[in-house]
């Protein structure tokens, strides 16, 4: 009876690099699926819907009333400004045009009014504004 043993030598070296490559490769595997694969449309339909167009709230610093107007689209804040901004009350309120362009600007990046940083020379008047918006976007909100 002749019997023909073979032995197999697997040198450690080896076997690192095997388990190290396949992890890898499960690494890049998943990571492209997740950054291909179509996103949960749950997300979409939390999103706050809008009825188009233009909303207006009214603020009234020192006896002088001023309109925030908000502009939206279906899914999006497009538009915030002073309708009825003029040289006077800009002369009065020299702050008043720099805040709201800045709370606009976030409000734009964020798509909401969560987070929004006041700015340190004028937050009263930075809290009014951002509290007209509010009431602009109840207006606009869809039921």
């Amino acid at each position: 009876m002749s019997s023909k043993t073979k032995i197999v030598v697997l040198h450690m070296k080896e076997i690192i690099y095997t388990a190290v490559f396949a992890t890898l490769a499960i690494v890049l595997i998943l990571l492209l699926l997740f950054m291909f694969l179509p996103q949960n449309k749950e997300t979409k339909s939390n999103e706050e819907k809008y009825m188009p167009g233009i909303y207006t709230s009214t603020v009234t610093l020192n006896n002088t009333a001023l309109e925030v107007e908000v502009t939206v689209d279906e899914s999006h804040i497009n538009s915030i400004r002073f309708s009825n901004l003029d040289d006077t009350v800009a002369a009065m309120f020299p702050l008043i045009q720099p805040a709201i362009e800045d709370i606009a600007e976030q409000v734009y990046d964020n798509q909401s009014l969560e987070n929004i940083q006041y700015s340190e020379e004028n937050p009263y008047t930075s809290q009014i504004i951002l509290d007209a918006i509010g009431d602009a976007l109840k207006k606009a909100e869809a039921h």
